[in-house]
């Protein structure tokens, strides 16, 4: 590569980090505090939490590494418009689209990046995250079995237990099932023990009394007992437990999902095909995002007063893009056969850049030469 090229592709990479770290750290510490708040309220460890939040870290940068090289592709070409040295690079011959090239190659490599975040990591972050998820939720004793709440498991079913003992007795248990819609039933005991058999996890409770009220002719019959099993393995989602979502499944599966797939997964043939092409598309928009922002400040003349205008039309088109890409998602979810429409926003986005590239080429193009011929006409 040409000298301006290398310094021109370092200056992209520095401020791409740069804002790249930045943007992550918003978007991870927000996250970070909401998911904090959500495992330390059930029991977790600090531990835990910190490997919940490393693990959506694929997630967060997938999405903000696209707006990075935007951001930086737009600070960069703004401060070498500002100082003057597009000027004089310009004045040795170098054209708008020869000034592109290392702003492509930069495109290049944030595509790659994004590239194996979309169809590698995110999927195998994803499928680790949910693992564990699953573990916790297994785990009843730091979902369930917290003491002095009332935690409402399930529809119609509420649990109370006043004190957990180092040793795993449950003291003074409350137990309220509302479920059938002919009796609700409440447990009370005085000590109880959560064990785990094939059927699934029970508890099993001591020197306590059932209430059973008959709602048909609200009778209650009260029963007292000295130890009695309740089966508590209901209150497990067991329905996605050992089923993947779409985020953990490889880009091939989801481009040609198999009838087994979609039984998998619950979900249809539709969604799955498009978000596939959607993952692609986000990779080629990482490389536009770029070039779009260098071509839209590419195109103003040196002005004391900066290119403020072209700063705003930039954004405005990534804004314009982006809408794209929300209102076409929806179409290709709802009919497989509409999948190409994905890509839209990758079409619309590289046509914006043309179009700027050539009239930074031809500054007095068309328009201003029928603008000069009208004004000797009228003169």
């Amino acid at each position: 590569m040409a000298r301006f090229d290398r310094y021109l592709l370092s200056q992209l990479l520095v401020i791409f980090g740069f804002f790249a770290l930045v943007l992550v750290l918003v978007y991870w510490v927000n996250q970070a505090v909401r998911l904090f708040d959500r495992l330390i309220a059930d029991g977790q460890s600090a531990g835990t939490v910190l490997e919940f939040t490393v693990l959506s870290l694929p997630s967060v940068i997938v999405n903000v590494l696209p707006f990075a090289a935007f951001v930086a592709a737009t600070f960069v070409t703004n401060r070498l418009a500002t100082e003057s040295e597009l000027t004089v690079v310009q004045a040795t011959g170098y054209s708008p689209f020869r000034l592109a090239r290392p702003v492509l190659v930069f495109g290049i490599i944030v595509t790659l990046m994004v590239g194996a975040l979309a169809h590698y990591l995110v999927p195998l972050s994803t499928a680790r995250l949910n693992k564990r998820q699953t573990e916790i939720a297994q785990n009843i004793s730091a979902g369930l079995l917290v003491a002095g709440q009332f935690i409402d498991s399930a529809e119609g079913l509420t649990v109370f237990i006043r004190e957990v003992t180092p040793e795993g007795e449950l003291r003074d248990i409350f137990i309220s099932d509302n479920r059938s819609p002919e009796e609700s039933i409440t447990y009370t005991a005085s000590a109880a023990y959560l064990i785990r058999t094939e059927t699934g996890p029970q508890i099993v409770m001591i020197d306590g009394m059932a209430q059973t009220m008959r709602l048909s002719d609200h009778r209650l019959f009260v029963t007292g007992f000295k130890d009695f099993a309740y089966d508590i393995s209901s209150l497990l989602d067991a329905a996605n437990i050992g089923r993947r979502s779409p985020r953990e499944l490889w880009t091939p599966e989801l481009l040609n999902p198999s009838p087994a797939l979609l039984a998998e997964t619950g979900e249809r043939a539709d969604r799955l095909i498009a978000d596939g092409h959607l993952r692609i598309s986000q990779s080629l928009m990482a490389m536009l995002a770029g070039l779009l922002g260098f071509s839209a400040l590419i195109t103003g003349s040196y002005n004391r007063a900066g290119v403020w205008r072209q700063i705003v039309g930039a954004i405005m088109a990534i804004v314009l893009v982006k809408f794209i890409e929300t209102m076409t998602i929806g179409v290709a979810r709802a009919d497989a056969a509409y999948w190409p429409i994905v890509y839209l926003q990758n079409l619309v986005a590289a046509c914006i850049v043309l179009t700027l590239l050539l009239r930074a080429s031809r500054p007095a193009g068309l328009w201003h030469q029928w603008h000069r011929a009208r004004m000797r006409g009228l003169a």
